[in-house]
C-alpha cells in the first residue's frame, strides 16, 4: 500500500498520474481489508500495538480509497473539494499514528513505531501540500518509501521466523517475545485491545465537523462521507470485537457512537438531494443523552476516566437536541472539537496502559474499594462473569445494546415527519442502524450464547425495524397504502405472537417486552389500512420504549453487579427444567482444563454435575461424599431397577482391594477397559474402600455393582482429580438418553450444580452392560447391548484360560 502511494505522489506533478485515482482507491480498499484481517488475527495473541497500527492504517486507507474513487469519478469537482474531503482524515491519522509511534518508542517496539511515525509524517506533509505550494509531494512519497523499507524488513523477519520454525528472528520482528512482558489477564478481567481503535474512530468523525468550525475546511459535503461511514462500519466491527474481549460496557458505547457516525454521514449525503440541511427529532436525542448518562455511570464504576469521557457524548446529544439543524451548527461542532481532543488523550492512556508496566492512573481501584464497603452493591467478578447459560461462547452478552437499540428506535419513530419530504427529518439512521443493524448484532451474539428465544426475537424485531424504517421514512411508502404491506405486517404479528407465547416460560420482563412490541406492530397495521386512531402510535412506542428502558437497566445491573437489583422476573408459566437454573447451574466448556478443575472442586464439595463421556452425558457425584450420592439419586427419581453405577479412571484406584476380586475378573477388567463396557461384578467388601458409607445402598443392587473405566480423556482426568465417582444417566428415569449439554440443562435444570459442556455426544448409544457375576465359572451375560456388540465382548473373554 505504501509503495502504491509513493508511486502516486512521485508522479503527482505530471499532467496525468501514473496510477489513476479510481484504480488507486480500489487497490487501497482491498489492502485495507487485508490489513484489518491481519490485525484482528494477530490480536488473538495480544500483540496490542500491532493490532492498533494495522486497524488504524486500515481505516485510513479505507476512507482514503473511497475519496480517491470519488475524485476519479468526478464527484469531487475541483482541487478545493479534494482538499476539503481529505484534510479531516489526514489530520486525524497524523495525530493518531503519532500517538502510536510515541508509545511504540517508549515500549521499545521500534519497527512498528517507525512505520507509524513515517505514515504520520506522510499525512502531515500531505496536509501541508494542500495549503502551501512550497511543500512538494516528493516529501510525502519519501515517507511512504520509508514505510516500504521498514515494512519489507518486518515482513522478511516474520517470513524467516515461520520458515525456520522460530529459530531465526530478525531484531524487532519477534512479536512473541514482546508478549511475555505484557501482563497476563484472566478472561473476566481481560484488557480490551480494540478500544484504542474505537477511540481513534471517534477522533475521525469529530475531526470532520471540528475542521469545519475551525476553518480548516470550507464546507461540509459528500466528500467527507467516506470518513464518517468508514468510521461507522469499523466501529460496528470494534463493537463486535469488544464483545469478543468480554467488555460489555465499551462494546455498548462503541455501538452507540457508530449510530452517530452513520447519522452524520446521512446528513452530509442528504445535501445531494436537497440544498437545505435536514432537521433532527428532539425526543430521540434527549433519550439518547439519557442512555449515554446511564452508561457513563456504569462505566465509571469500572474506570472513572472512561466514565468522564462518555460525558462528552452526553453533551454532544444535548447540543444536537438544542439546535434544529444538528451537525451543521456551531454548538455541536464545538463539542466535536472537545471530543477530538478528549479521544486523543484517551487513546494515549489506553494504548500506554496496555503496553507499559507503569500505568497512567485512571481511578479503577478507587471505585472498586469504595464499593467493597457497600453491603448492597457488589461488583461481579471472577471467571463466571460472562459465562453463558448454555454451552461455550466466545462473546459477552449483547442484550444491553439490544434493549438500548429498542429504546432508540421506538423514540425515533415518534417523529412523524413530512409525507411530502420524508428524508428531511433524520429518522432513517436511528431506526435502521439502531433498531436494525445493531439489533441483528445483538441477536447473533445471543444465539452464540445459547439464547435461542432471545436471539429469534432480536432478529425478528431488527428485520421489522429495517423494513418499516426504510419504507415509512425513506419515501417508499408515500401517502398511499397497500394491502400487501398489511399482509406483511400481519405475518410479522403472527411470528411475534409465537414469541409472546414462548416468553411465558422465560420471564416477566421479556413477556412485556415482546407484548408491547406487538402493540407497535398493530399501529403499523392500522396505519397501513388507514384506521390508525390519533395518538395510538405515539402511545404504543412510548410504552415499548419504557419497557425496553427497564430491560436495558436490568441487563446493565445484572452485568455489573451481583444479585438482582432490577430483576427480569420469574417465568409466568413454570415448567420443570425451564428457566429454573439460569443463575445457579454453571455451564463450563470441556475444552478448558480450568473447567474440569472447577467441576472437580464442585464434586469434592458435595455437588452433582453433568459431564460428557465416550457415549452419552451422565450425572455424577463423588463416591466419598455420601450426601452428594444421595442428592444425585433423588434428583434423578431413580427407579429400583435402574441402580447407579461406579466409575474409576484406573484399576490402580481399586488396587488396595485387588485381593477381593478373582484373578480372572481382574484380568478381564484390565483387558476390557477403558471402553464403553460396564461390568456388573459381585458386591463385596471392596465397596467399603470407596467411602460411600450409608449412601452405598443407592449404588448397584445388594448383590452386584456395575463398574467401568470410560474411554474419554476429559472424564478420566476428572476422576483422577476427584477419585471414584457414582454415575447415572443425565435424564429422569424412563426418558431417552441425553446426547447434548443443552439437554442436561433442559431435563434436570437447577437440580445439578454444574454442566461440563462438550456439544453433541460422540455416540447416541449407551454403553454395553455385561454380567460378570458368574465369570469364575466361565459364563457371562448381557443386561444391555449398547455400542459394543456381544461378539466383541466374548472375543475379549476368549483371551483368558477359563477354569
Amino acid at each position: 500500500g505504501s509503495l502504491l502511494l509513493a508511486v502516486h505522489f512521485y508522479s503527482l506533478p505530471r499532467a496525468s498520474p501514473l496510477i489513476p485515482r479510481t484504480a488507486l482507491g480500489v487497490l487501497l480498499l482491498i489492502l485495507s481489508s487485508l490489513l484489518a484481517y491481519a490485525g484482528i488475527r494477530r490480536s488473538l495473541r495480544d500483540a496490542s500495538l500491532f493490532l492498533s497500527l494495522c486497524l488504524t492504517i486500515s481505516v485510513f486507507w479505507c476512507g482514503y480509497g473511497v475519496v480517491f474513487i470519488l475524485g476519479g469519478q468526478g464527484v469531487l469537482n475541483d482541487t478545493g473539494d479534494f482538499r476539503n474531503a481529505l484534510v479531516p482524515g489526514l489530520v486525524t491519522f497524523t495525530l493518531a499514528l503519532l500517538i502510536i509511534a510515541v508509545v511504540g518508542f517508549l515500549c521499545r517496539e521500534v519497527i512498528l513505531a517507525m512505520i507509524a511515525s513515517a505514515v504520520s509524517l506522510a499525512s502531515a506533509h500531505e496536509v501541508a501540500t494542500h495549503y502551501s505550494t512550497a511543500f512538494g509531494s516528493s516529501a510525502v512519497a519519501c515517507n511512504y518509501m520509508i514505510v516500504c523499507l521498514v515494512g519489507g524488513y518486518f515482513g522478511l523477519g516474520r517470513i524467516l521466523y515461520f520458515l525456520t520454525k522460530e529459530k531465526i528472528a530478525l531484531p524487532g520482528t519477534d512479536l512473541a517475545t514482546k508478549r511475555t512482558h505484557e501482563p497476563i489477564q484472566s478472561t473476566s478481567g481481560s484488557v480490551n485491545h480494540f478500544a484504542v481503535t474505537g477511540l481513534i474512530l471517534n477522533m475521525l468523525s469529530a475531526s470532520v465537523f471540528g475542521c469545519r468550525l475551525l476553518g480548516v475546511t470550507d464546507k461540509l459535503f459528500i466528500g467527507q462521507v467516506p470518513w464518517l461511514w468508514a468510521a461507522g462500519i469499523y466501529q460496528i466491527g470494534i463493537c463486535i470485537l469488544s464483545y469478543r474481549a468480554m467488555d460489555v460496557l465499551m462494546a455498548t458505547f462503541f455501538g452507540f457512537t457508530s449510530i452517530l457516525k452513520f447519522a452524520e454521514g446521512y446528513c452530509l449525503l442528504y445535501l445531494i438531494w436537497q440544498p437545505e440541511e435536514p432537521s433532527f427529532p428532539v425526543p430521540f436525542l434527549v433519550v439518547f443523552s439519557i442512555l449515554f448518562v446511564v452508561l457513563a455511570l456504569f462505566v465509571t464504576l469500572k474506570s472513572p476516566v472512561d466514565g468522564l469521557y462518555l460525558l462528552f457524548y452526553v453533551a454532544y446529544c444535548i447540543a444536537l437536541a438544542c439546535r434544529p439543524k444538528g451537525f451543521f451548527e456551531g454548538g455541536p461542532q464545538g463539542v466535536d472539537v472537545a471530543i477530538f481532543v478528549a479521544s486523543a488523550f484517551m487513546t494515549l492512556i489506553h494504548l500506554y496502559n496496555v503496553k507499559a508496566s507503569a500505568k497512567i492512573p485512571t481511578g479503577k481501584g478507587a471505585v472498586k474499594a469504595l464499593l467493597a464497603r457497600s453491603s448492597f452493591l457488589k461488583l461481579r467478578e471472577g471467571a463466571d462473569l460472562h459465562a453463558p447459560y448454555l454451552g461455550y461462547s466466545k462473546y459477552a452478552d449483547a442484550e444491553v445494546l439490544g434493549y438500548a437499540c429498542s429504546v432508540l428506535a421506538s423514540f425515533a419513530i415518534t417523529m412523524t415527519g413530512n409525507p411530502q419530504a420524508p428524508l428531511a427529518t433524520v429518522v432513517i439512521p436511528w431506526v435502521v442502524v439502531a433498531g436494525g443493524i445493531l439489533k441483528l448484532l445483538g441477536g447473533s451474539v445471543a444465539f452464540a450464547r445459547g439464547k435461542t428465544l432471545e436471539s429469534s426475537a432480536f432478529i425478528l424485531y431488527a428485520v421489522m425495524w429495517i423494513i418499516w424504517g426504510l419504507a415509512r421514512y425513506g419515501g417508499l411508502y408515500g401517502t398511499t397504502r397497500s394491502f400487501h404491506a398489511a399482509v406483511g405486517i400481519v405475518a410479522f404479528m403472527l411470528f411475534n405472537g409465537f414469541i409472546v407465547f414462548c416468553t411465558l416460560f422465560l420471564n416477566i420482563a421479556w413477556f412485556f417486552y415482546s407484548l408491547t412490541f406487538l402493540l407497535i406492530a398493530i399501529s403499523f397495521l392500522l396505519d397501513a389500512i388507514h384506521a390508525l386512531p390519533a395518538g395510538y402510535d405515539i402511545a404504543a412506542t412510548l410504552i415499548f420504549g419504557l419497557v425496553s428502558f427497564y430491560c436495558f437497566l436490568s441487563a446493565l445491573f445484572n452485568s455489573v453487579f451481583e444479585g438482582s437489583c432490577l430483576p427480569m422476573g420469574r417465568p409466568i408459566v413454570q415448567l420443570s427444567g425451564v428457566g429454573g437454573g439460569m443463575t445457579k447451574c454453571l455451564h463450563l466448556p470441556a475444552r478448558k482444563a480450568s473447567s474440569v478443575k472447577r467441576i472437580a472442586d464442585i464434586l469434592k464439595n458435595g455437588g452433582t454435575c453433568g459431564i460428557p463421556t465416550d457415549t452419552v452425558y451422565v450425572l455424577v457425584a463423588a463416591c466419598n461424599r455420601p450426601d452428594a450420592v444421595e442428592k444425585a439419586h433423588q434428583s434423578k427419581r431413580q427407579a429400583q431397577d435402574r441402580p447407579m453405577s461406579l466409575w474409576i479412571s484406573s484399576l490402580k484406584q481399586l488396587e488396595p482391594a485387588k485381593h477381593l476380586f478373582s484373578p480372572i475378573l481382574w484380568d478381564f477388567m484390565e483387558a476390557a477397559w477403558p471402553s464403553p463396557i460396564s461390568l456388573v461384578v459381585p458386591r463385596g467388601e471392596w465397596v467399603d474402600f470407596l467411602g460411600m458409607k450409608d449412601s452405598a445402598k443407592y449404588v448397584g443392587t445388594p448383590q452386584s455393582v456395575a463398574i467401568r473405566i470410560p474411554d474419554c480423556s476429559v472424564t478420566t482426568h476428572l476422576i483422577d482429580l476427584v477419585g471414584p465417582i457414582v454415575v447415572t444417566s443425565a435424564n429422569p428415569t424412563g426418558e431417552a438418553d441425553t446426547t447434548h449439554h443443552n439437554q442436561v440443562y433442559a431435563k434436570l435444570g437447577n437440580k445439578v450444580d454444574a454442566v461440563l459442556c462438550d456439544g453433541p455426544s460422540p455416540e447416541n448409544i449407551a454403553s454395553t452392560v455385561v454380567d460378570c457375576t458368574k465369570i469364575d465359572s466361565g459364563n457371562i451375560g448381557f443386561f444391555r447391548v449398547g455400542i459394543i456388540p456381544k461378539s466383541q465382548v466374548k472375543l475379549i473373554l476368549t483371551l483368558f484360560p477359563l477354569p
